[in-house]
């Protein structure tokens, strides 16, 4: 078998039949090599201990589950055709954006000495290590794990990484939505995927599994409740073949929307009392991003709230929903296999009977009222507790490098703090004392953050993929690109005289991995150079944007958006360019952004 990470790929869409999947519709190939390889172990093990400087595609579509992806480096590839510079991108779990000290300061040492050098935290609040070669790639992740972390689940079809507000307050609900999210990463963690993990990366030794808290432990027991069960003993919840596609969770407090909680599969806002306890969460289902480009039977989707659920009964819901995804999600057409479709296709109303019949029998309640929210991003100093504060600073792509890096490695060190990060690719420092505060500060300032809670207005919440040289799915820049597309607009913005910021993010292709598609200001790789352009996504990401160029030159960039910018400025800048887009039009929007096209 040969599987290709893409999916137009023939192979992948050749239907057979499987095991463990309830509805017994036709399935891929894929999904019987799944089953085959023994919870994810062959022939990755095998391939490990070979010589080869690369894995074969069957490995590499086990190595995902195990956090990394195969990638070749397109600029330094081998003269003449003769070969591709073959490298691992290993991507960990950090629920909630959680880096402790030790592991940071682990990640410095390993990017330096195996990897290339640079960190980048990524728009689900984990790190990436880039430019590891294959030989080294078991040192990394054993280091990794015995320095209190791991890249289990990080990618794959499976659950991935859970994100949270990274915000550290001790107040509120945000301590409740943090725990939540770290009890969503262990009930949803795989059995027997994990013991192949430990197996493969650290000899086995158990003392670095997963230690789940009582109430985790408890509510895994309820993975073998019928319906949720997936026959499967070893593999209770996911079963041998796991599930169609990746599934992705987030939790957050009311008011607070850093997180973007309507592009996930499962989006949880949580309710405390005022002690902190959770109560109950209201439950928003079926968001996503990817898409891919000429094919209208993918598109992205927000996630429609399904009602309130009572604190004690959330991890039982989500692992139900889980089930549900796992047995009626579509395995034969992975570009369709996401819930979003499930829901898009079958309906919210027969989502919510198919999960309360056979899956969950506790009861969902009407979604409560969640009063104004915003995008929140932390930049800046913070009061964190009493006696504690931390500092949120900007990371334009999330990219560390250089000094930088290392000083920031050297203030974690040398006052023993913890590092968070956000789901805008920024990086807190936290736990820092009262009479450290000033210390800190100092040192921060020395590396160029002597302002770090009022950035460039543009840059502030701007994000974008890694995109070339080395994702193969890239069809353009993002990542590099990011900052002249900044400092074009920003300029743009002054020659017109327009004092007002804007939610901009790219990606190299339609995948959506910056969350593009519920910006105000989007633009989306499309070819060498060319970009579709979306408009009309909203500041606090309630709102998807709407394509309307699916070709556009960067060469036109301004010319194409000028006469749009004019439009806001005459209506004085009181909104958004979002919601300006939208009080517009489609049809207005597209005569302005053809107006000064060639005849």
């Amino acid at each position: 078998m040969n599987f290709e990470d893409k999916e137009s790929d023939a192979e992948i869409e050749k239907t057979v039949s499987s095991p463990c999947i309830a509805n017994n519709s036709p399935r891929a190939k894929f999904e019987q090599f799944k089953a085959d390889s023994n919870y994810l172990n062959e022939p990755l093990l095998t391939e490990l201990i070979n010589e080869s400087d690369h894995f074969t595609n069957d490995a590499v579509q086990l190595l995902k589950f195990h956090g990394s992806y195969q990638q070749d480096d397109r600029e330094h590839r081998k003269r003449g055709g003769t070969g591709k510079d073959w490298q691992m991108m290993l991507r960990l779990r950090n629920p909630a954006g959680f880096v402790p000290g030790p592991l940071f300061v682990a990640l410095d040492d390993l990017s330096d000495q195996l990897g290339n050098k640079t960190l980048r935290a990524t728009t689900r609040q984990c790190f990436q290590m880039h430019g590891i070669k294959k030989e080294n790639l078991k040192e990394v992740i054993e280091t990794i794990v015995k320095s209190m972390g791991s890249t289990l689940a990080a990618c794959g079809d499976i659950n991935r990484n859970v994100m949270a507000p990274a915000a550290p307050y001790e107040k509120g609900s945000y301590p409740a939505a943090r725990k939540l999210a770290n009890d969503i990463a262990d009930v949803l963690s795989p059995k027997q995927a994990e013991i192949t993990y430990l197996d493969l990366w650290v000899d086995g030794e158990l003392k670095y599994a997963i230690k789940p808290s009582p109430e985790v432990k408890r509510n895994r027991k309820k993975q073998l409740n019928p319906g949720v069960f997936s026959g499967d003993n070893k593999e209770p919840l996911y079963g041998s073949t796991y599930l169609p596609r990746k599934f992705k969770c987030a939790t957050t407090v009311p008011g607070d929307n850093s997180v973007d909680i309507l592009t996930h599969d499962i989006g949880l806002v949580t309710f405390t009392n005022r002690k902190g306890v959770l109560e109950g969460c209201n439950v928003y289902v079926g968001g996503g991003m990817g898409r891919t480009h000429n094919l209208d039977s993918t598109f992205a989707r927000i996630a429609d709230p399904i009602g309130y659920v009572k604190g004690k009964d959330i991890l039982e819901l989500v692992q139900s929903i889980l089930a549900l995804q796992r047995d009626y999600g579509d395995r034969k057409t992975r570009r369709h296999s996401r819930l979003k479709y499930v829901l898009h296709d079958m309906g919210v109303a027969w989502f919510k009977k198919q999960l309360t019949n056979k899956y969950f029998t506790k009861k969902i309640a009407p979604i409560k009222d969640e009063g104004v929210t915003i995008l929140e991003d932390y930049l800046g100093w913070h009061q964190q507790s009493e006696k504690l504060w931390f500092v949120g600073l900007p990371l334009l792509s999330g990219r560390l490098t250089g000094k930088v890096k290392k000083e920031l490695r050297n203030i974690v060190e040398k006052y023993a703090l913890d590092v968070r990060l956000t789901p805008n690719q920024d990086l807190l420092l936290c736990n820092i004392g009262n009479y450290q505060k000033s210390s800190v500060n100092k040192d921060l300032c020395n590396i160029g953050f002597s302002n770090p809670g009022f950035p460039e207005p543009l840059s502030r919440h701007a994000l974008a993929c890694p995109a070339l040289p080395l994702c193969g799915l890239a069809m353009t820049e993002a990542e590099r690109f990011l900052p002249e597309l900044i400092d074009r607009i920003n300029n743009q913005l002054k020659k017109l005289d327009i004092d007002k910021s804007i939610l901009i993010r790219v990606t190299g292709c339609p995948n959506g991995c910056a969350r593009p598609y519920m910006a105000e200001l989007a633009l989306v790789g499309s070819g060498l150079n060319q970009y579709q352009l979306w408009l009309g996504g909203s500041t606090n990401l309630n709102r998807l944007a709407t394509p309307y160029l699916q070709k556009m030159s960067l060469n036109e960039l301004e010319k194409t958006l000028e006469p749009l910018f004019l439009s806001w400025k005459e209506r004085g800048t009181s909104l958004s360019l979002g919601d300006h887009v939208t009080k517009l039009g489609n049809e207005k929007v597209m005569s302005l952004l053809t107006s000064n096209a060639a005849p």
